[in-house]
């Protein structure tokens, strides 16, 4: 992790290639307050960010060898920088210029030579915009934190309770008729109530999740997930059927998300398939720069309004399991984050005659 400047001051990074501006900006902030670390090309402002994190830069547009608008593009496409407010400081007041410094990731725009007071405010604004969020992200990471304990802790809890339903029921003839209906229903309860924990603490994984971007062969993902569910789609007499293309089917993506995302969808097809129904998984390559899989099933489908709210968290559809399965409203909307961060897509095919049929787009190899 790069380190930041410790010493309780705002740390401002000054880059321009012009010796007398650096001193110029530099002694404003000094005079004001903040911890200054000055840079005199794009080149050297990217060294001194290997060793420092600053609160905000202050980034000049026109400068040789990399300009200011590179110097952004690489910042914005370093994750542990990525976040650092840019204001851009420039002698051009050129409205294409300004617009092209704005969409390249910078927050403002200054024009040299620079209104003492003008800057200073649109600084302390924009610093006070940053502190406002990394708040809000520490108040968040706090939270999750504080939620994933609990959840963890629960889970425990539930599992004892599940573990000691289960050895009365295994006892059931030495009950009466109303307890053993009394057990039953805890263990419905707890086995519902566990399977939300688990999806809750799935969907908080997801969200941590450090997407890789690598070679990701969808037939050995599909064949993996097929095995793993074979013994649930036995249990409700379900046909699993692998409708694989004969040739290599490999997106750009991170194998680990793609397999959350293929499990879920197995899973979620499983448990409202009906039995002796069919569930089938399939792969292809295209169209264009794509490689997809589709999850095949005969269930109910989806109505209209099913279709508006499915990949809302813990959003209720009309379809019940059939095997009684619990059903947390989580999968779907794990589904779409995990995708979206692999720029993948998911669709509903509606051509199907009957059940679903999700097809799920990424990236191909290489693009």
């Amino acid at each position: 992790m790069i380190p930041s400047v410790s010493d309780g001051r705002d740390t401002i990074l000054i880059v321009d290639d012009q010796e007398q501006n650096l001193k110029v900006v530099g002694t404003v902030l000094t005079m004001t307050g903040y911890e200054v670390i000055p840079a005199s090309s794009g080149v050297q402002a990217l060294k001194r960010l290997e060793a420092h994190v600053p609160d905000l830069i202050l980034l000049d547009v026109l400068m040789p060898e990399m300009d200011g608008l590179e110097v952004c593009r690489q910042i914005k496409g370093m994750p542990e920088l990525a976040e650092i407010p840019i204001i851009f400081l420039s002698a051009a007041d050129d409205k294409n210029l300004i617009v092209q410094a704005l969409e390249t990731g910078g927050v403002d725009y200054v024009t040299k030579p620079f209104n003492k007071a003008e800057l200073l405010t649109r600084v302390r604004a924009h610093l006070a915009l940053k502190h406002a969020r990394d708040q809000l992200r520490h108040l968040a990471e706090d939270k999750d934190e504080l939620l994933g304990i609990m959840a963890h802790d629960l889970k425990n809890h539930l599992a004892g309770m599940r573990m000691s339903a289960g050895l009365l029921q295994s006892r059931e003839a030495e009950l009466p008729e109303k307890c053993v209906k009394m057990v039953g229903n805890i263990i419905q309860s707890t086995d519902s109530m566990i399977a939300f924990v688990r999806e809750f603490l799935a969907n908080q994984s997801a969200e941590r999740l450090q997407l890789r971007s690598e070679a990701v062969d969808l037939g050995l993902i599909i064949k993996g997930s097929a095995a793993r569910h074979e013994a649930m789609a036995a249990a409700k007499n379900i046909a699993l059927v692998l409708d694989l293309s004969s040739e290599p089917v490999v997106a750009q993506a991170d194998a680990e998300a793609v397999t959350r995302v293929l499990d879920n969808l197995v899973s979620n097809a499983l448990k409202f398939t009906p039995s002796g129904g069919t569930l089938t998984l399939a792969t292809a390559n295209g169209p264009g720069r794509w490689v997809q899989f589709s999850v095949i099933d005969d269930g109910p489908g989806f109505t209209a309004s099913d279709e508006e709210k499915m990949f809302r968290r813990y959003a209720r559809l009309s379809a019940r399991p059939t095997g009684g399965e619990p059903s947390t409203g989580l999968g779907l909307s794990i589904v779409k984050r995990l995708l979206e961060g692999m720029k993948g897509i998911i669709s509903l095919n509606k051509s199907v005659e009957r059940g679903s049929c999700f097809v799920i787009k990424l990236p191909v190899v290489g693009s």
